[in-house]
Protein backbone atom coordinates (compact mmCIF):
# COMPACT_ATOMS: atom_id res chain seq x y z
CA UNK A 1 0.00 0.00 0.00
CA UNK A 2 1.75 3.09 -1.08
CA UNK A 3 1.75 6.19 1.87
CA UNK A 4 0.87 9.53 0.73
CA UNK A 5 3.11 12.12 1.93
CA UNK A 6 1.40 15.51 3.02
CA UNK A 7 2.22 18.39 1.11
CA UNK A 8 3.41 21.54 2.54
CA UNK A 9 0.83 24.24 2.63
CA UNK A 10 2.16 26.86 0.11
CA UNK A 11 2.09 30.34 0.84
CA UNK A 12 -0.43 32.06 -0.82
CA UNK A 13 1.00 34.56 -3.29
CA UNK A 14 1.56 38.36 -2.67
CA UNK A 15 -1.01 39.41 -5.08
CA UNK A 16 -3.96 37.34 -3.67
CA UNK A 17 -2.72 38.72 -0.23
CA UNK A 18 -3.00 42.32 -1.32
CA UNK A 19 -6.19 41.83 -3.14
CA UNK A 20 -7.59 40.30 0.15
CA UNK A 21 -6.68 43.46 1.90
CA UNK A 22 -7.81 45.70 -0.43
CA UNK A 23 -11.01 44.05 -0.05
CA UNK A 24 -11.14 44.12 3.44
CA UNK A 25 -10.11 47.50 3.65
CA UNK A 26 -12.66 48.43 1.01
CA UNK A 27 -15.81 46.66 2.58
CA UNK A 28 -15.25 48.21 6.16
CA UNK A 29 -15.74 51.72 4.20
CA UNK A 30 -18.21 50.93 2.12
CA UNK A 31 -20.16 49.24 5.10
CA UNK A 32 -20.14 52.33 7.51
CA UNK A 33 -20.54 54.72 4.78
CA UNK A 34 -23.63 53.08 3.20
CA UNK A 35 -24.74 50.77 6.01
CA UNK A 36 -27.26 47.59 4.69
CA UNK A 37 -27.85 49.25 1.29
CA UNK A 38 -24.00 48.52 0.24
CA UNK A 39 -23.41 46.02 -2.00
CA UNK A 40 -20.92 43.53 -2.96
CA UNK A 41 -20.51 45.02 -6.47
CA UNK A 42 -19.20 48.46 -4.42
CA UNK A 43 -17.29 46.72 -2.31
CA UNK A 44 -15.30 45.41 -5.65
CA UNK A 45 -14.96 48.70 -6.83
CA UNK A 46 -14.00 50.20 -4.49
CA UNK A 47 -11.04 47.81 -3.65
CA UNK A 48 -10.39 48.22 -7.83
CA UNK A 49 -10.79 44.78 -8.16
CA UNK A 50 -13.67 42.28 -10.37
CA UNK A 51 -16.45 40.80 -8.94
CA UNK A 52 -15.03 37.37 -9.44
CA UNK A 53 -11.87 38.44 -6.89
CA UNK A 54 -14.20 39.41 -4.20
CA UNK A 55 -16.25 36.20 -4.85
CA UNK A 56 -12.60 33.75 -4.90
CA UNK A 57 -12.23 35.53 -1.26
CA UNK A 58 -15.25 35.88 0.58
CA UNK A 59 -18.16 33.18 -1.36
CA UNK A 60 -21.15 35.02 0.45
CA UNK A 61 -22.02 38.31 1.76
CA UNK A 62 -21.66 37.00 5.27
CA UNK A 63 -18.03 35.40 4.98
CA UNK A 64 -16.77 39.13 3.61
CA UNK A 65 -19.07 40.73 6.76
CA UNK A 66 -17.41 38.16 8.95
CA UNK A 67 -13.72 38.86 8.31
CA UNK A 68 -14.15 42.19 7.97
CA UNK A 69 -15.08 42.10 11.47
CA UNK A 70 -12.65 39.82 12.79
CA UNK A 71 -10.25 42.22 10.98
CA UNK A 72 -11.86 45.25 13.31
CA UNK A 73 -11.49 43.12 16.68
CA UNK A 74 -8.00 42.09 16.08
CA UNK A 75 -7.04 45.70 15.26
CA UNK A 76 -8.80 46.63 18.37
CA UNK A 77 -6.67 44.04 20.12
CA UNK A 78 -3.58 45.24 18.96
CA UNK A 79 -4.34 48.95 19.47
CA UNK A 80 -4.81 48.05 23.24
CA UNK A 81 -1.39 46.23 23.95
CA UNK A 82 0.27 49.21 21.49
CA UNK A 83 -1.66 51.52 23.99
CA UNK A 84 -0.02 49.98 27.47
CA UNK A 85 3.22 51.99 27.09
CA UNK A 86 1.12 55.06 26.94
CA UNK A 87 2.34 57.46 30.22
CA UNK A 88 -1.33 58.44 31.03
CA UNK A 89 -3.67 55.62 31.00
CA UNK A 90 -6.53 57.34 31.11
CA UNK A 91 -5.72 59.02 28.01
CA UNK A 92 -4.81 55.37 26.91
CA UNK A 93 -8.51 54.13 27.69
CA UNK A 94 -10.13 57.36 26.26
CA UNK A 95 -8.39 56.52 22.92
CA UNK A 96 -9.15 53.17 22.77
CA UNK A 97 -12.67 53.69 23.92
CA UNK A 98 -12.80 56.20 20.64
CA UNK A 99 -11.74 53.83 18.01
CA UNK A 100 -14.18 51.16 19.70
CA UNK A 101 -16.77 54.00 18.86
CA UNK A 102 -15.40 53.85 14.87
CA UNK A 103 -15.57 50.39 15.41
CA UNK A 104 -19.32 50.41 16.39
CA UNK A 105 -20.40 52.48 13.42
CA UNK A 106 -18.23 50.22 11.10
CA UNK A 107 -20.55 47.13 12.56
CA UNK A 108 -23.82 49.44 12.28
CA UNK A 109 -24.18 48.86 8.55
CA UNK A 110 -23.39 44.83 8.94
CA UNK A 111 -26.15 44.26 11.61
CA UNK A 112 -28.04 42.36 9.47
CA UNK A 113 -25.47 40.13 7.87
CA UNK A 114 -24.14 39.72 11.58
CA UNK A 115 -27.40 38.94 12.77
CA UNK A 116 -26.39 35.44 14.40
CA UNK A 117 -23.33 37.47 16.35
CA UNK A 118 -26.16 38.19 18.68
CA UNK A 119 -26.51 34.51 19.95
CA UNK A 120 -24.11 34.04 22.18
CA UNK A 121 -23.73 30.79 21.69
CA UNK A 122 -22.03 31.44 18.50
CA UNK A 123 -18.28 31.48 18.02
CA UNK A 124 -17.94 35.33 16.27
CA UNK A 125 -19.92 36.56 19.79
CA UNK A 126 -17.48 34.43 22.03
CA UNK A 127 -14.67 35.59 19.99
CA UNK A 128 -15.44 39.24 19.79
CA UNK A 129 -16.67 39.52 23.74
CA UNK A 130 -13.53 37.78 24.57
CA UNK A 131 -11.09 39.81 22.64
CA UNK A 132 -12.83 43.40 23.30
CA UNK A 133 -13.21 42.27 26.95
CA UNK A 134 -9.62 41.41 27.17
CA UNK A 135 -8.23 44.43 25.64
CA UNK A 136 -10.22 46.73 27.29
CA UNK A 137 -9.38 44.76 30.82
CA UNK A 138 -5.22 45.58 30.22
CA UNK A 139 -6.40 49.58 29.78
CA UNK A 140 -8.61 49.77 32.51
CA UNK A 141 -6.47 47.94 35.05
CA UNK A 142 -3.46 50.49 34.06
CA UNK A 143 -6.12 53.48 35.02
CA UNK A 144 -6.87 51.67 38.47
CA UNK A 145 -3.37 51.18 39.22
CA UNK A 146 -2.35 54.62 39.06
CA UNK A 147 -5.39 55.45 41.41
CA UNK A 148 -6.91 56.89 38.06
CA UNK A 149 -9.88 55.17 37.81
CA UNK A 150 -12.81 54.20 40.33
CA UNK A 151 -12.27 50.27 41.29
CA UNK A 152 -15.57 48.90 40.79
CA UNK A 153 -15.51 49.41 37.09
CA UNK A 154 -15.48 45.99 34.97
CA UNK A 155 -14.32 45.59 31.49
CA UNK A 156 -17.78 44.25 30.92
CA UNK A 157 -19.70 47.83 32.12
CA UNK A 158 -17.09 49.72 29.72
CA UNK A 159 -17.94 47.67 26.71
CA UNK A 160 -21.93 47.19 27.34
CA UNK A 161 -22.06 50.85 28.03
CA UNK A 162 -20.46 51.86 25.07
CA UNK A 163 -23.05 49.22 22.38
CA UNK A 164 -25.49 50.78 24.52
CA UNK A 165 -24.77 55.05 23.75
CA UNK A 166 -24.18 53.36 20.22
CA UNK A 167 -27.52 51.66 19.89
CA UNK A 168 -29.31 54.73 20.42
CA UNK A 169 -27.82 56.82 18.33
CA UNK A 170 -28.11 57.00 14.38
CA UNK A 171 -27.48 58.55 11.64
CA UNK A 172 -25.22 62.08 10.85
CA UNK A 173 -22.93 62.64 13.21
CA UNK A 174 -23.47 59.72 15.26
CA UNK A 175 -20.12 59.14 16.00
CA UNK A 176 -19.41 62.42 17.36
CA UNK A 177 -22.13 62.69 19.83
CA UNK A 178 -21.03 58.79 20.93
CA UNK A 179 -17.82 60.31 21.86
CA UNK A 180 -18.70 63.17 23.38
CA UNK A 181 -21.44 61.11 25.86
CA UNK A 182 -18.27 58.48 26.14
CA UNK A 183 -15.96 60.80 27.32
CA UNK A 184 -18.40 62.02 30.20
CA UNK A 185 -19.02 58.95 30.87
CA UNK A 186 -15.22 58.57 31.68
CA UNK A 187 -14.81 61.70 33.31
CA UNK A 188 -17.57 60.71 35.65
CA UNK A 189 -15.84 57.30 36.03
CA UNK A 190 -12.14 59.40 36.36
CA UNK A 191 -10.31 60.28 39.69
CA UNK A 192 -7.84 63.21 39.13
Amino acid sequence: MERKTEQPRRRPRADYLRNRERLLTAAAEVFRTHGGQATLEGVAKAAGVGIGTLYRHFPTREALFEAVYRREINEMVALAERLEGEADPVAALRQWVHANIRLIATKQGMLTALALAVDKSSEIYTYSYTSLTGAIARLLERAKEAGRMREDVTPEDLLLTLIGMCLVRTGSGFEDDVIRLADLFLDGLTRG
